[in-house]
């Protein structure tokens, strides 16, 4: 296992039981939906009700969830674990009506992306169940 840099660790009270290196979400749950947005990586594990440390900034250690290269950027699985992101994002050819002569055809709504890119791989790792570095994004 890697080394890990925290710049800023914050404390969430566990919403369920969580898995140390696996990711949080902005509840204090476990993170159970692929591409969620999330607060950040838990640095213990811990038990419904209990305070835990989740890095937020900086670097951390997470599990991965499948083969990862460095660089990769990475959203979270199921598990809450880091896999890398599922491609890149793209407007399917005529499936999207126009409206407006000054959008060339290019249009996007909301303000979160479907999947939630929370890091960049510092490390790379062969198959699910590796801990590796990532570089936290914000």
């Amino acid at each position: 296992m890697s080394q890990k840099i925290s710049v800023l660790t914050g404390t969430l009270t566990a919403l369920g039981a969580i898995s140390q290196f696996r990711a949080v979400g902005f509840d204090g749950a476990q993170a159970t939906v692929q591409g969620q947005k999330v607060a950040g990586v838990a640095t213990v594990k811990a038990v419904d009700g209990d305070d835990i440390g989740v890095d937020m900034v900086g670097t951390t250690i997470i599990e991965a969830g499948a083969a990862i290269s460095v660089g990769d950027g990475l959203i979270i699985d199921a598990q809450g674990r880091a896999i890398p992101t599922t491609g890149e994002i793209n407007i399917p050819s005529g499936a999207t009506g126009v409206a407006s002569t000054a959008a060339n055809g290019a249009i996007l709504a909301g303000g979160e992306m479907p999947e939630y890119v929370f890091a960049d791989a510092l490390e790379s790792a062969a198959a699910a169940g590796e801990f590796i570095e990532v570089l936290l994004r914000r």
